[in-house]
């Protein structure tokens, strides 16, 4: 997968970069700067692309390592 490639990001989250680009554009930034601080900002609030695995951000797992840690 290339880098800057887009595929591994769901709906929701192109979607939200879209409207954070538009945003952006409306305060008089450039389109690629805007493009960039939407994904960024995309990245920053849900780590990345898609997450697969068993359990990956459930809170009954996080709830579940405190308790043990304790």
């Amino acid at each position: 997968m290339p880098r800057g490639d887009k595929s591994s990001y769901t709906d929701k989250q192109k979607r939200q970069a879209e409207h954070i680009e538009e945003g952006y554009e409306k305060r008089g930034v450039t389109k690629k700067t805007a493009e960039a601080r939407a994904w960024a900002t995309v990245n920053k609030e849900d780590h990345g692309g898609k997450k697969s695995g068993s359990g990956r951000g459930t809170k009954k797992a996080a709830a579940t390592r405190k308790r043990k840690a304790s």
